[in-house]
């Protein structure tokens, strides 16, 4: 057996009872691509079917490999597990404990959670290895699976994997085959490059459409990895797609129970449930009101709808999180601002809704001033304002590198560090809610972002830059101030623009 270096793991899917089919499928792939240090069992390793079970037990069925599994999934296996702390069940088969951290004699360590109430589950740790449970939500900017994870899936389990940053998170996954690509554990420039995740569904074993259940993988312990080659980010990588946020306590598991999720402890008392319930209930109404936007804040905004300061007139579409509207004093007469209709300061402070719709508002621009010949241009400056506003100006149709070097020419020569980010990375990855910074897009998705310091930021950089010769070459309308329209002349513009664009906007598509 293998004590450094690289290990050969076999991970298996559901078992679901099915021990001699197990035993031959795992001595096959043993004798054929091993050996193997040994094998990890994901999701629900006894089944409905326990008929095999004495074969194991008698040792008339062997297994062939050390093998460790989690449980139980359900109440009626309990019977199988007398040590929650682990146990040997029968030879070469090991229960691995409800929960804590499982070293191996390898190096190899397994973050072990408590169930709670996945039917097919299976992980690995920050460290290294975490068997335990489908994540909601993890096709999210990923490809994609047929797996509904926002019923089958646990956000406690999503919490769980986006705090201990797993290298490798295994599930069994409703008799289904699903590799995600890579996704980064750390936000691009906010915070130190870290190791990636791998996450893996399987199917159960011997299931009918013949999905994959067995998973062959080499892996070193963490603790023997160089640091610069365990930060080595793939090229398909992609952001994580848990939200960030604390890990749940006990009493927040009633949240599952209330989803209609199987939850199942071997160690609470089921009587438990109706006394955290009310504890649960009264946080969540806590929450929701300090959520709630404070009346002065959206009384001063002039960009929130509710506002009786609210220039309406302005307004050239409405979606169900946010909203199109024309720029005040804009650098153009098709200058127009996307902005959410809650009192939000930044894009970092969007939920996953709004990022979305805002997305699609983005998409049909694009579309709609490239059928005019134009080139997109998005920037943000979050400094100095109150609700956030990602200004949008079309240009002249222009080769998305050379306004990129224009944005980069002119940083430099104001000693600003404006850096390019991948183009699949979402703002709310890479800085929190309340940081300022300026961030620019271009219609090819090309990114680029600037974190604003305590020096302070020029106000029209986004403006400057666009108004410069060799784009709009209009200096005399950098500072929006000085070059505003009456109030007629703004109606008739935003009316105009609300003609153009209806065939573009999805809020009209049946």
């Amino acid at each position: 057996m293998s004590k450094i270096g690289n290990l050969k793991v076999l991970v298996v899917g559901d078992v679901e009872g099915r021990f001699k089919l197990f035993c031959s499928k795992v001595a096959g792939l043993h004798q054929k691509n091993g050996p193997f240090e040994m094998v990890l069992c994901v999701g629900n390793f006894f089944g409905d079917n326990i008929s095999e079970w004495s074969d194991l037990e008698k040792c008339t069925l062997e297994i062939p490999l050390p093998t460790y599994i989690l449980g139980p999934t359900f109440p009626e296996h309990a019977r199988f597990f007398r040590n929650r702390n682990g146990e040997d069940l029968v030879p070469n088969l090991t229960y691995l404990g409800r929960r804590g951290i499982f070293t191996f004699s390898s190096g190899l360590k397994s973050c072990l959670p408590q169930r709670t109430g996945m039917r097919r589950s299976g992980c690995q740790h920050r460290l290294d290895v975490q068997p335990e449970g489908l994540a909601q939500g993890i096709e999210k900017h990923g490809n994609e699976t047929a797996a509904d994870t926002t019923k089958s899936g646990s956000p406690l389990i999503a919490q769980l994997a986006g705090t201990i940053k797993p290298r490798y998170h295994f599930a069994g996954l409703l008799d289904l085959f699903y590799e995600r690509t890579p996704y980064r554990n750390h936000q691009i420039l906010a915070e130190t490059t870290t190791h990636v995740s791998r996450f893996i569904g399987l199917a159960a074993v011997g299931n009918a459409n013949k999905q994959r259940f067995l998973y062959a993988f080499n892996v070193i312990p963490m603790s023997k990895i160089p640091f610069h080659e365990l930060r080595k980010q793939p090229d398909s990588c992609t952001q994580c797609p848990y939200e960030r946020k604390p890990i749940s306590t006990k009493a927040d598991k009633v949240e599952d129970i209330m989803a209609n999720q199987y939850f199942y402890d071997t160690i609470s008392d089921p009587r438990d449930v109706n006394k955290r319930k009310g504890n649960f209930q009264d946080r969540g109404a806590k929450r929701h009101e300090q959520n709630q936007q404070r009346p002065e804040d959206v009384g001063k905004c002039w960009f929130c709808l509710s506002s009786p300061d609210a220039e309406k007139h302005l307004v050239v579409s409405v979606g169900l999180h946010t909203y199109i509207a024309l720029a005040k004093g804009g650098l153009t007469a098709d200058h127009v601002l996307i902005l959410p209709i809650t009192h939000l300061r930044s894009y970092p402070e969007l939920d996953d809704e709004a990022a979305t719709e805002l997305e699609k508002y983005k998409a049909s621009l694009i579309k709609f001033f490239a059928d005019q010949n134009k080139s997109t241009v998005f920037f943000e400056r979050n400094f100095k304002s109150k609700h956030m506003q990602l200004q949008v100006v079309p240009v002249p149709k222009t080769e998305p590198d050379r306004i990129k070097q224009l944005f980069l020419h002119r940083a430099e020569e104001g000693q600003l560090k404006l850096t390019e980010i991948p183009s699949r990375s979402d703002i709310r990855q890479i800085i929190k809610a309340g940081q300022t910074f300026f961030y620019v897009e271009l219609d090819n998705g090309e990114k680029m972002f600037y974190k604003i310091d305590q020096k302070g930021f020029p106000l029209q950089f986004g403006r400057d830059v666009l108004a410069e010769k060799e784009l709009l070459n209009m200096p005399d309308r950098i500072d929006w101030r000085e070059c505003q329209n009456s109030r007629m002349e703004e109606t008739e513009m935003a009316n105009t623009f609300k003609a153009a664009f209806k065939p573009y906007d999805f809020n009209f598509e049946e």
